[in-house]
């Protein structure tokens, strides 16, 4: 498989594994999202200040308000994340 295609197939693997811990693994509950940021995300938590980013992180990404993150929801939040990454190490490698 190519690179990308591993990513893919990875992403979907790490959203299974945190999703059915409540036995729904359709969707993470705010308790499963926080524990894929911090088990997957440690660096990005730990440098935030903001001890409600969790709460905040959940409400944005529950569009529909059903009190869950589906996979599309997920892979918004992923898409958008990797998009601030790329923008900050761009800006990071003009200096």
């Amino acid at each position: 498989m190519s690179q990308l295609e591993t990513a893919m197939g990875m992403t979907i693997a790490v959203f299974d594994k945190y999703a059915k811990a409540d036995g729904n693994r359709q969707t993470l509950t705010k308790a499963e999202l926080k524990t894929l940021l911090e088990k997957e995300f440690p660096n990005f938590l730990s440098a935030g200040k903001d001890r409600d980013a969790i709460d905040k992180i959940f409400k944005s990404l529950d569009e529909n308000g059903d009190s869950e993150v589906d996979f599309k929801e997920f892979i918004i939040f992923l898409a958008a994340l990797t998009c601030l990454c790329h923008k900050y190490f761009e800006q990071n490698a003009a200096k």
